[in-house]
């Protein structure tokens, strides 16, 4: 009696598990982009799964290529390459975040003492920081540290933590105590999505922690994001849009975004040829 009731429905089940898996395996490829590397124990916890189900989606996403497993664990194909040329993931959209740079150092001004996160706009603001004087830069991110650091008018401070190859960034809680006590002018903070639900997201878990520090110290939060991650969530939430004063994104933010700041209290800056 009972299988002829939900034989019925056993390929609606088994579409439902295959979006699933197919979902899972695209949260989990994201957090090794981010990381470089992630062990089967820590995936199987995050994803709340087993182990032998992480093994067959580490096996999925080897296939496809995008991956190489080893023992215990996977990491993301290229990694030693991007890192020995000093080389970011995540170059999509230059041309908006250029400009969002350009906009950051209307910002900035000699004296002041800023926290310049890690990641692929922020590393533009440091191109444009060349020739600056009186700055102090804190940072978590290696390529923005050896970039400004020869720079006679600006003093670069370098936080601890884990280093992670993808985004050439120390993370962790060792590079989150470091801004335990400081008080700074402004942090120029970057972000993977911002979900109108969920707030400020992230594709790693281990960054969260750092980014809240960096809020606490920083007496002003601009949020840099390019108008393509606006309404995008990633796999960890930072916390509510209200954590931020500034965004600066490009003109193709859409407007019912626009109101979402203004509703929010945000003041919203748009970068511009």
């Amino acid at each position: 009696m009972f299988i002829f009731v939900f034989l019925p429905y056993l390929p609606i089940l088994e579409q439902i598990a295959d979006m699933l898996a197919t979902h899972r395996r695209e949260k989990i490829l994201e957090l090794l982009r981010e990381d470089g590397s992630a062990k089967v124990l820590n995936l199987a916890k995050i994803f709340k799964v087993t182990e032998v189900t992480i093994r067959q989606d580490l096996e999925k996403l080897e296939k496809d290529g995008s991956i190489t497993r080893e023992h215990g664990g996977a990491y993301i194909k290229n990694i030693k390459d991007q890192v020995q040329t000093f080389s970011l993931a995540h170059q999509e959209n230059l041309d908006k975040k250029e400009l969002i740079a350009k906009k950051c150092i209307e910002f900035i001004e000699p004296g002041d003492t800023i926290i310049l996160d890690s990641g692929s706009t922020t590393t533009e603001v440091a191109k444009k920081l060349k020739g600056m004087k009186g700055l102090r830069v804190i940072t978590n991110a290696l390529n923005i540290a050896l970039m400004l650091g020869a720079e006679p008018g600006i003093d670069v401070i370098v936080t601890g933590g884990e280093f992670k190859p993808p985004t050439l960034s120390l993370t962790g809680q060792k590079a989150a105590d470091f801004f335990k006590g400081l008080h700074v002018q402004k942090l120029f903070l970057a972000t993977a999505g911002i979900s109108m639900k969920a707030g400020l997201t992230y594709p790693s878990i281990s960054d969260i922690v750092v980014k809240k520090a960096m809020i606490e110290a920083a007496e002003t939060t601009y949020l840099l994001a390019d108008s393509t991650k606006i309404g995008k969530a990633a796999f960890a939430s930072l916390g509510a849009l209200s954590l931020i004063d500034f965004i600066i994104t490009d003109a193709g933010i859409e407007e019912k975004h626009k109101q979402v700041f203004k509703d929010n209290e945000i003041e919203l800056i748009i970068a511009s040829n």
